[in-house]
Formats: structure tokens, C-alpha cells, sequence
């Protein structure tokens, strides 16, 4: 039975999900839109994803692909007009944004909370048909996150930054950050997986006050091992605060010690920004580097 590739690049409000990955009896996204693939379907379809993002943690832009059979996707051809693969990949995203709204405001309903109608904490961006050797997890060639952390409590930012009551020094977190770039093993800022390596490529991790004032990190890897954007994060945050010198995350860097492992920050100050992929003539290559390099890792978490 032969395939389509189609790569999914979507966006969450993570509020009221717990993490991407399926778990029996909990809300996900990858529940969500599985579930929504299958009402338009008709078949059971599972999605490969980028980055599996923690409960509560958001998403601007996360990538994910799935493989759908010929007899899915002559079901998810648009009914009427032209059937090429373009106008199918679009029905596709008319008809699961459709669920997906329908299901949350089912869901709101539910528990007498206001649903504008047509909205939804997951929407689907686009969708496309996309070379098999293309793969949303390995041919990465890395993620960005930002962590936004406001000290002057703001009501409509409660839901998607960590408020702090003193002030913050960006200079000290700045010169700590600095210190951590480049690829290092960091088991000291990771909740290791068995079998999966904690070496990464650090690329970015700074700190920028924006024009409102909301302090905004920004953290680049080529992958991130689990809780390692909130354990940088959470390292930063104490440096800044003065409760530790600017040596402290590259003491916990050096130490490679669990018992020795930083804090870390809450998941809804975190926001997965987007997802960068090589050309596609080098989407193959790339996953096997890949591959071989992470061996069992689990890719990516945040």
C-alpha cells in the first residue's frame, strides 16, 4: 500500500493541553489532531513531531509529518474542483482546523467557559506533500524557543510568561548564558531518557528586554534534551536575581551531575518559535546524521 508524506506546521496555546505526546485519558495535541485526522480519514494516522513540547509548554510554530494511504487521502480529496495534491494537502487543513474547533468548542461548552465561534487553543497552518525522505524530527537542523518573563504583572500575559516581583540583571544573565554556547554534554540541564545522549550544540541563549518590557530569552540548539530549555532558563533566572554569581550555570555545566542539576523554570513561560530544516535535497542525509549521532535520543523536548 503506497503513501503520501504530508508535513503539518501548526501552533498551540499549551494552557490546557498536557505536552504534545498522546497519553490515554489526557488532553494532547497529538491526541487532538490524531483524532481529528481520524474523523476526516477515516483511518487511524500518526504523526512524527519536531519537537515534543512539555504540558503547558506553547508553540508560535512546531512542524510534524505523517504518511496517509492512498485510500485516506482519495477520502480527504476536496469533493468537488481540481484533486491535485496542493488542493488536497489545503482541504486537509480546511477540514482539521473544522474538527478542531468544533471538538474545543464542544470541550468549552462543556465546562461553561466562552468559545468564540471557529476558535481553538491548536490551529493547522499549512500542509504539503512532501519528499518520504523528509522527517520533521530528524532532518531538523534546529529549534528555537523563547522563555518571556515580565516583572510587572500583566492580566492578559498571565497565561504565557512567568511573572518575577524583583528586577532582574540582563547584563550578569548574559555573560552566564554566554559561557554555556557551543556543544557541550549537558546532563547537568536534562532529565535524561535511558539510551539517549545529553550532548547538544547550544547555539543562542540570551536575554532581551522587548519595547512593553517583557524580558524575553531566546534559546537555539540543534535539539534540546528533556527540561533542558527551562533548566537554562531556570539557572539564568537565579544569576539574574543575584542568588547565584554569574559562574553558577557553568559550574553546573562542568559538574555533568544530576545531584548538581539547575532548576527549572514553569512550563507556560516557554513558547517553541519555529523549527529550521535544510534544503530538501539534503532532508535525507541530514535524519541519518542525525540518527547515528542522537542514536536512541529522544530528539527533541523542551
Amino acid at each position: 500500500m503506497s503513501a503520501r508524506r504530508l508535513r503539518l506546521d501548526l501552533g498551540y496555546d499549551g494552557t490546557d493541553f498536557r505536552g504534545w505526546a498522546a497519553q490515554p485519558g489526557l488532553r494532547t495535541v497529538q491526541g487532538e489532531i490524531e483524532a481529528a485526522l481520524a474523523m476526516a480519514s477515516r483511518e487511524e494516522i500518526t504523526t512524527t513531531v519536531a519537537g515534543r513540547t512539555d504540558a503547558g509548554v506553547h508553540a508560535r510554530h512546531q512542524v510534524c509529518h505523517l504518511d496517509v494511504s492512498d485510500e485516506a487521502w482519495a477520502r480527504l480529496a476536496p469533493r468537488r474542483g481540481e484533486s491535485t495534491d496542493a488542493a488536497t494537502a489545503s482541504s486537509i487543513v480546511r477540514r482539521l482546523n473544522k474538527i478542531l474547533s468544533g471538538r474545543y468548542g464542544e470541550r468549552a461548552r462543556g465546562r461553561d467557559l466562552p468559545a468564540a465561534h471557529g476558535t481553538c487553543d491548536v490551529r493547522i497552518y499549512s500542509a504539503a506533500v512532501v519528499d518520504p525522505s523528509f522527517d520533521a524530527r530528524f532532518s531538523a537542523l534546529g529549534r528555537s524557543y523563547a522563555y518571556r518573563v515580565s516583572d510587572r504583572p500583566e492580566p492578559l500575559g498571565r497565561w504565557d510568561r512567568l511573572w518575577v516581583e524583583d528586577p532582574l540583571d540582563e547584563a550578569a544573565m548574559n555573560e552566564a548564558g554566554a559561557a554555556l554556547l557551543g556543544e557541550h554534554d549537558f546532563l547537568g540541564f536534562c532529565r535524561p531518557r535511558e539510551g539517549a545522549t545529553t550532548i547538544r550544540t547550544l547555539r543562542a541563549l540570551r536575554a532581551e528586554r522587548e519595547s512593553e518590557g517583557t524580558l524575553v530569552f531566546t534559546v537555539e540548539a540543534d535539539a534540546f534534551c528533556h527540561s533542558m530549555v527551562r533548566s537554562l532558563v531556570g539557572a539564568l533566572l537565579l544569576v539574574g536575581s543575584g542568588a547565584r554569581d554569574t559562574d553558577y550555570p557553568a559550574q553546573i555545566l562542568r559538574a555533568r551531575s544530576r545531584s548538581q542539576a539547575a532548576p527549572i523554570a514553569p512550563a507556560h513561560g516557554l513558547t517553541l518559535e519555529g523549527v529550521d530544516y535544510p534544503d530538501p535535497s539534503q532532508w535525507g542525509a541530514r535524519a541519518l546524521q542525525t540518527r547515528a549521532r542522537r542514536d536512541t535520543c529522544c530528539g527533541d523536548d523542551s
